[in-house]
C-alpha cells in the first residue's frame, strides 16, 4: 500500500505513467527533478503520510526505493 501510494504521488507530480515509477529510478537523473520539484515531492509525501522528513534525510532519498524504504520505516510498516 505504501509503495503504491508513493508511486502514485510521483507519477502525478512528474506527469508520467505509474509503470515508469520503478524502484531503481531516480528523481533527479531519471525524472528530471530540480531541487524545487524534489522538495515539492517530499512535502507531498510528508503530507500524505503525516511524517516529517528533515532536509538532511531528504538529500539521501535518491531513488524511488530509497523513498519507499524510508517512509515505511518512518511509519512503522513491517515487511
Amino acid at each position: 500500500m505504501t509503495s503504491k501510494k508513493i508511486k502514485e504521488i510521483i507519477a502525478e507530480m512528474f506527469k508520467i505513467k505509474i509503470e515508469e515509477v520503478v524502484p531503481q529510478k531516480r528523481l533527479v537523473e531519471d525524472f528530471g527533478a530540480d531541487s524545487l520539484r524534489k522538495v515539492e515531492c517530499i512535502m507531498k509525501i510528508e503530507e500524505v503520510f503525516s511524517i516529517e522528513i528533515s532536509d538532511d534525510e531528504a538529500k539521501r532519498l535518491v531513488t524511488i526505493e530509497d523513498i519507499i524504504n524510508y517512509v515505511e520505516r518512518k511509519i512503522g510498516v513491517v515487511n
